[in-house]
């Protein structure tokens, strides 16, 4: 919670008038620097619980394949079908998804664990990741053969979204077949990834 939006002390003082070393209705401390580097470590430690599913998105720029281990992406609109994924700006893919007008997106379950290693934890700066894997080409994209849910997005707007550019996909090809296990982040979280994200 930011600052400004703490309740208001037991002075009666306005919330956001607090000045350093106040505390909220709950004892934290309310007012500025202190209080912000608070709020977001408990922020931190939140979403460090949450257990989104993980995606491997790939993409293709005059002949360069890249790939990488997605964790922030959101479906975010039902009719028509649109799709949110963000790329880290420090991710040997980050400029090849600016390049591309399309995008694959896979969907991980938890019989691709090798998979997520592979585009996680090994950056496409120093290994050829498509080397290590089977796939196969659509629509001039690299696709993970093992994956069995998939769909290739055209890009439409791209957003700053801080560290992360989130590119805002309309799908036009799509694949699932047999029963999905996602994988989630909590079962790959201890990867040591390839760029910091």
């Amino acid at each position: 919670m930011h600052p400004a939006e703490h309740v208001a002390d037991t002075a009666g003082e306005p919330a956001g008038n607090q000045g350093a070393g106040s505390r909220d209705a709950g004892g934290r401390d309310a007012g500025g620097p202190d209080g912000e580097r608070s709020d977001l470590a408990a922020f931190h430690q939140l979403v460090g619980q949450l257990d989104y599913p993980m995606l491997i998105v790939t993409t293709s720029v005059a002949g360069e394949h890249s790939g990488c281990l997605v964790g922030f992406h959101t479906q975010c609109s039902i009719d028509p079908p649109r799709f949110l994924v963000c790329v880290s700006h420090r991710n040997h893919t980050f400029p090849l998804a600016l390049a591309s007008e399309l995008l694959a997106v896979h969907v991980l379950d938890v019989a691709d664990h090798r998979l997520a290693e592979l585009f996680g934890e090994r950056t496409g700066d120093d290994v050829d990741k498509f080397a290590a894997c089977a796939w196969r080409e659509h629509h001039g994209l690299p696709v993970l053969s093992a994956v069995k849910a998939w769909f290739i997005g055209r890009v439409l707007h791209r957003l700053d979204c801080g560290d992360h550019t989130g590119h805002l996909l309309e799908p036009i090809q799509a694949e699932f077949s047999g029963e999905l296990h996602q994988l989630g982040f909590q079962q790959v979280k201890t990867l040591n990834p390839g760029h910091p994200s």
